[in-house]
């Protein structure tokens, strides 16, 4: 884990070269287009050295202008999430899935600069073809967190975040042990206005 946000520091240090650019960053109205993808491994109990990567779409409206006091002055965006490719790599086996998002909540601080910090909460479903884990269920409930940085460019953005994701049946069978994964996810994309 210690690696991951070693990596992440580095990748956000390395992109926050000034650059002249002429997008505005997340804006009330506009909305948000997004390829990523993300992995990292399982923290808990019997599920630790599992691994999970996944590659999603993103696509997200900017709700509100900004508002708040002070530091934590910024936006509201609501999001949905396709997840054609989730793979969760288990001691047992590897089991291939797709997921979707049908919310994500995001909020953007107002910033100034190329670089607009954000958190975010959200979750979603997963089928796979395997249960995950082993041997308990092929229909899955995600939710989770992030923390991450948009370094805006001239068109496009980047994103870089360190993501919290719970993988669970929600008690639908039992036992219900689930997976608590630590994720490190980037992301290529754009705000634009919506016509």
């Amino acid at each position: 884990m210690r690696s991951t946000i070693f990596a992440l520091l580095l990748l956000m240090l390395s992109l926050c070269i000034p650059v002249a650019r002429s997008q505005g960053g997340p804006v009330e109205g506009e909305h948000e287009v997004q390829i990523w993808t993300g992995g990292g491994h399982g923290t808990n109990g019997s599920q630790l050295s599992d691994g999970v990567w996944n590659v999603g779409l993103r696509y997200g409206l900017i709700l509100t202008k900004p508002h708040g006091p002070g530091f934590l002055r910024g936006r509201l965006e609501y999001a949905v999430e396709a997840v054609p490719v989730f793979v969760v790599v288990q001691k047992q086996n590897t089991a291939y899935g797709v997921g979707v998002d049908p919310f994500a909540f995001k909020w953007a601080f107002a910033t100034r600069g190329n670089v607009v910090p954000y958190f975010e909460i959200g979750g979603g479903t997963l089928f796979t073809n395997t249960q995950v884990p082993a041997g308990i269920s092929r229909i899955n409930f995600t939710s989770g967190g992030a923390i991450g940085l948009h370094f805006l460019r001239t068109k496009r953005n980047l994103s870089a975040e360190v993501r919290f994701m719970h993988i669970s049946n929600a008690g639908l069978a039992t036992p219900n042990p689930g997976i608590n994964t630590i994720q490190l996810r980037l992301g290529f994309g754009w705000f634009s206005q919506k016509e």
